[in-house]
């Protein structure tokens, strides 16, 4: 069983703000394709916003960031992806107030959570749930995943008590990131009814070789791929093409891309994306989300910035022919011809 997309339902009516002037119509929300997930909870939305790195949790940062999750709502953006260790619990805490403040909100969003690596033992799982929830000031987490696996906590700990929180409707679903097909095979012989419906990965068109060898089994096996990373911290929307310095925060957490004996070959098969794209008439960020799409996988976005908003929905409106995208896969591959 593949997790299937299903019609984008329509967004529900953007929550009311101060009003505009005649001549500014509010910009229309973006209809977004819904998946169905492997045993059963809410249909996935395919594209959403993680809030990792949104800010610095100063008081400004903050304010920030409320503008920009407020902002991918009304855009029609509804799956928001959180963590416990995500600033410490701030990123819970401020996405629950957002959806708390905008009303409909609450029940409408696709709320996606995490438990850290070193809290995998089941009371240290059963904390971090009832932590999580409390900061998001929900009763249920739409999706709740393990952030990444512990080889010094066995898996047979752990799935039970996901599962025990699956079966109380604490969650709706229940998923991992970062796992292995071996590591994804051992957690399922330890789920009774339950099934395992997302494995979260870094994937996008330049970094796809951990991804390669899990692809088939999510597929197979009716797992959905959620890809964090895919614009590759903004290569993929165009930033650094031309020169401009890397910040050292980028850097740090772009897992190579940006080191000196790669980002050369890098650069070279960002501008040839790019002039792909110009030359379909396409954003080269249209080229890089529908691929994942196309391979079956749900991008994660970032934004720190409302304005960051716009410009990945205006990137995911436009859904290049799939000759462009297999074009693309070959160039980001290093195909020259």
């Amino acid at each position: 069983m593949t997790p299937s997309a299903r019609a984008p339902r329509p967004p529900k009516a953007s929550p009311k703000s101060k009003k505009r002037a005649p001549s500014t119509p509010p910009t229309p929300p973006v209809e977004i394709e819904e998946i169905e997930l492997a045993g059963g909870g809410r249909p996935h939305p395919a594209l959403g916003l993680g809030l990792w790195a949104l800010g610095r949790w100063t008081p400004e940062d903050e304010a920030r960031t409320k503008a920009t999750i407020g902002r991918a709502y009304e855009r029609g953006i509804r799956w928001f992806d959180s963590a416990e260790v995500y600033g410490n619990g701030r990123s819970e805490r401020i996405l629950g107030e957002v959806l708390a403040r905008v009303p409909g909100a609450a029940p409408d969003a696709y709320v996606v959570t995490k438990v850290a690596w070193d809290h995998l033992r089941p009371a240290q799982v059963r904390a971090a749930i009832i932590g999580s929830l409390e900061k998001l000031a929900r009763r249920s987490v739409d999706l709740y995943l393990i952030h990444g696996p512990d080889a010094r906590v066995p898996l047979a700990e752990t799935m039970p008590a996901l599962e025990a929180f699956w079966k109380e409707g604490k969650v709706r679903a229940i998923g991992v990131s970062n796992f292995s097909v071996e590591e994804l095979e051992e957690a399922a012989r330890h789920l009774s009814e339950a099934k395992i419906a997302v494995n979260q990965l870094r994937y996008n068109l330049f970094l796809r070789d951990d991804v390669d060898p899990v692809q088939e089994y999510c597929r197979s096996h009716g797992i959905l791929i959620e890809a964090y990373t895919p614009l590759a911290r903004g290569l993929l929307h165009g930033r650094y093409l031309d020169g401009a310095k890397v910040p050292r925060e980028v850097r740090q957490f772009a897992h190579r891309l940006f080191e000196p004996d790669i980002l050369p070959e890098m650069l070279e098969r960002g501008r040839a994306l790019r002039d792909l794209a110009n030359d379909n008439h396409v954003p080269l960020g249209s080229i890089a989300l529908h691929w994942l799409r196309k391979m079956g996988a749900a991008p994660l976005i970032g934004a720190s910035r409302p304005q960051q908003i716009d410009e990945n929905l205006a990137a995911w409106a436009v859904r290049p022919p799939d000759r462009v995208l297999d074009r693309a896969d070959r160039i980001a591959r290093g195909d020259r011809a």
